[in-house]
């Protein structure tokens, strides 16, 4: 396990050039909700228009969903379909497996982890991943329960610890971790504290801080940060 710092001043950017890394040749990856995650995904779009990228072979899955209609304003899939799916339409296909977040958050978790078991072996070339100002990632919140889940990949969130305040479904930390690389996005002063509490030197896995339980289990952490997200941690660099 490592967690290696690269800060940017256009996390998007370096993050979209790893999403082509895992594309080339059919990759498996994980796409997060939020709004750098968002602008990653523009940029991916620009890059696969200008190096002309085929993306038949590649599978992109959700990491965490609201239980809303996939129309609904609050849903990542809603994101993900107009940052990257519907720009992509008539350039290349891809396949994407969404989480049912409109069955609630048991059926839809049960859903979900019956699709990823039915694809094989649990096991993704790149999964991204944002952080919240609370330390909390994909729909996994400081202090509850989920956070100690290791016999599913897919677990059901009655109630989210930040807004929108909507049941949620999640992928699991074992199934968020089964990969050579995670990436962590972050911009801006508000998530300084979180990513230092998380990731900085001297830190150790923390229920109360959810981001840091993936550094135990992870092969590889790149945390992709503007400067401003990198303050807190300025004084340890």
């Amino acid at each position: 396990m490592s967690v290696a710092f690269e800060v940017v001043e256009d996390p998007a950017r370096a993050c979209a050039a790893l999403m082509i890394s895992a594309a080339i040749g059919g990759g498996q990856i994980v796409l997060a909700g939020g709004s750098t995650p968002e602008a990653a995904n523009e940029r991916f779009v620009e890059a696969v228009r200008t190096v002309g990228l085929g993306l038949e072979g590649t599978t992109f899955w959700v990491g965490d969903e609201r239980c809303v209609e996939p129309d609904d304003g609050r849903s990542n899939y809603r994101m993900i379909r107009e940052s990257l799916i519907e720009p992509l339409a008539g350039i290349t296909e891809a396949r994407v497996e969404r989480i049912h977040g409109e069955l609630g958050p048991e059926a839809g978790a049960e859903d979900y982890d019956s699709r990823l078991r039915a694809a094989g072996p649990a096991h993704f070339d790149l999964v991204l991943l944002g952080i919240g100002p609370d330390g909390h990632t994909a729909s996994l919140f400081p202090g509850q329960a989920t956070l100690s889940v290791r016999d599913r990949l897919v677990v059901g969130v009655p109630e989210a610890g930040l807004e929108p305040f909507v049941p949620r479904v999640s992928l699991t930390l074992p199934a968020l971790t089964a990969t050579p690389q995670v990436v962590v996005l972050a911009s801006g002063a508000s998530k300084a504290e979180a990513i230092a509490q998380a990731f900085g030197p001297g830190t150790r896995p923390d229920p109360a801080v959810p981001s840091s339980l993936l550094v135990p289990a992870a092969a590889l952490i790149t945390v992709l940060l503007d400067p401003a997200a990198a303050s807190e941690l300025e004084p340890a660099r």
